[in-house]
């Protein structure tokens, strides 16, 4: 009886597939006889025209002021990676992250709570830089007292100097000579000659570097107390029983009495001291 069901059901959706396939032609053929030119198109919605409310540029002020526009908002596109690759975000997200690894505690603390905290911190480290930047550039331009190039290259020093001094304290003076070598500017000496374009991908890989091992020395801890457990619980044959459900309260036992989160942030801190 299953068969003769599917065969059915075959013959009845070949006979709608028909039926659909004619009317449609039938519906389509007066069209096909239709003129070039289509119909003023209906526009029930009320859609404005945008090429008379903006019509096109027609003077060099106009096509400044549109360039000038279109600028910033590629820069306010870009603020988000400024703000990682040029501060001190890179190293706090990614070592915070690898505490919550260490713990094993899922998604707690939650992102939004990791993000939020290295955005503080980052701007608590970054706020001599930005000051610097406010003063030297930012109200100079604003007050007319200085271009937009000149106001970019003075907000550009602290910045620099910052990223410059990070890789120094680090000792990652190699990743810049790679950047150099590559971009063909290997008889560079000093680092005030150093390309902003080269110096930026530098400076991340040196924060990388230093957040991966501080990571390994706050997971350490953590590990030794896994391997404990693990190897008390195949003493004991409970080789069924997830070490990390044991492990987990006694690494917040040890996190809770060593003030783990007090130590972890003012590690951070001073780092970029």
């Amino acid at each position: 009886m299953l068969w003769r069901q599917w065969a059915i059901f075959v013959v009845v959706t070949l006979a709608v597939t028909a039926c659909a396939a004619g009317t449609l032609s039938a519906q389509t053929a007066p069209t096909s006889a239709a003129p070039a030119l289509a119909a003023p198109l209906d526009n029930p919605l009320g859609i404005p025209d945008l090429s008379k409310i903006a019509p096109p540029v027609q003077t060099r002020e106009g096509m400044s002021s549109a360039i000038q526009i279109m600028l910033l908002l590629t820069v306010l596109t870009l603020a988000p990676a400024i703000l990682v690759l040029m501060t001190s975000f890179t190293r706090i997200i990614i070592v915070l992250s690898l505490l919550r690894q260490a713990l094993a505690t899922q998604t707690l603390p939650p992102n939004q709570v990791l993000i939020g905290l290295s955005l503080l911190m980052t701007f608590m480290i970054m706020s001599p830089v930005l000051q610097e930047i406010n003063q030297d550039a930012f109200q100079p331009y604003m007050n007319g007292k200085m271009g937009q190039m000149a106001a970019l290259e003075k907000a550009a020093v602290p910045v620099r100097r910052f990223m410059i001094r990070q890789i120094e304290n680090a000792g990652n003076q190699a990743d810049v000579r790679m950047f150099l070598e590559y971009s063909g500017h290997g008889n560079v000496e000093k680092f005030s000659d150093v390309p902003t374009l080269t110096l930026i991908p530098a400076f991340v890989t040196s924060e990388l570097k230093v957040a991966f091992l501080m990571g390994f020395k706050i997971y350490l801890p953590f590990l030794i107390i896994d391997m404990v457990v693990s190897s008390i619980l195949i003493s004991m044959g409970m080789l069924m029983l997830p070490p990390v459900l044991i492990s987990l309260p006694f690494k917040l036992l040890l996190f809770v009495l060593v003030d783990g989160w007090h130590l972890v942030i003012g590690g951070l801190l001073l780092s970029f001291s």
